[in-house]
């Protein structure tokens, strides 16, 4: 489906998640260990936080492995918080507004997962949006969908309550038109100053998703790593699936389970739909 991973912490070049660790955002676009497909070719983006009240995005229809641009993007942005998606179409065609981080405003959102038989259920998930928000929506994924409804429903002001509300209307919307299994999703957004993530699926079993574990332990065990070196005590990922093979580094998050990240600190909830 898709690899993403998104970043919080003290200033960091890019280049150092997405660009040179052994596996990758790029390396995961031709060579995902976890995901649903091995390559994740349709298209990336990245969106970064800088001096300005809104983050900058890229996006590109080329493979990410193939684009010199994004290589020479993140080799020279640093920033203190940042996601980054690499795609594998399941809804809409391959064309720059598909393609992750969506943005509004000051926030970004990432998605890996499906609203299944979307096709079905589109329309009626259409109608649920705002008008406020509706003449936002650019393209045509269930992704951007599912953030825009997000919005609708108070991500702005209590973020992870709305995305429960989100996967409420979704799952009840999806049932009433015989969708046995709705919602798929690892999602990762951010307003700039915490980062969140959920993991969820309404038949339980849901894509993958790690977050780092405390760094500046693992940089106190692992002193020869010359990159890890660089990471602030702070910093905090969240990743589709490892980027480096490092015993220790790692946490799987739970099923059904949402993240607030914020000043180095991973906060778990359980995380429930519920209707909007």
């Amino acid at each position: 489906m898709c690899r993403w991973l998104a970043y919080h912490g003290g200033s960091l070049q890019l280049e150092e998640l997405i660009l040179r660790p052994k596996h990758s955002l790029i390396d995961q676009s031709l060579h995902s260990e976890r995901g649903a497909e091995t390559t994740n070719g349709d298209g990336f983006g990245i969106g970064w936080y800088g001096e300005r009240p809104t983050p900058g995005v890229f996006h590109s229809i080329q493979p990410a492995w193939n684009n010199r641009n994004l290589r020479d993007l993140v080799e020279h942005l640093a920033a203190p918080v940042f996601l980054a998606h690499v795609r594998a179409a399941t809804t809409g065609p391959i064309q720059k507004t598909n393609c992750h981080p969506f943005r509004y405003r000051n926030w970004l959102f990432v998605h890996n997962g499906l609203i299944r038989q979307h096709h079905y259920v589109r329309r009626e998930l259409l109608l649920a949006v705002d008008p406020a928000y509706f003449i936002d929506i650019e393209g045509t994924t269930d992704s951007e969908l599912m953030f825009y409804l997000a919005l609708t429903l108070g991500l702005e002001e209590e973020p992870i309550p709305a995305i429960g509300r989100m996967v409420g209307l979704v799952e009840e919307i999806g049932r009433r038109n015989n969708v046995e299994f709705p919602m798929q999703m690892s999602l990762g957004f951010s307003d700039g100053k915490r980062l969140y993530a959920v993991r969820y699926s309404t038949e339980g079993n849901s894509r993958t998703l790690f977050h780092s574990a405390d760094v500046a332990a693992i940089k106190e065990l692992h002193r020869e790593r010359a990159r890890l070196q660089r990471l602030s005590d702070d910093a905090v990922m969240v990743v589709s699936e490892p980027l480096v093979d490092l015993e220790g580094a790692w946490v799987e998050i739970p099923e059904a389970t949402a993240l607030i990240v914020h000043d180095g600190t991973v906060e778990q909830l359980p995380f429930k739909p519920m209707m909007p």
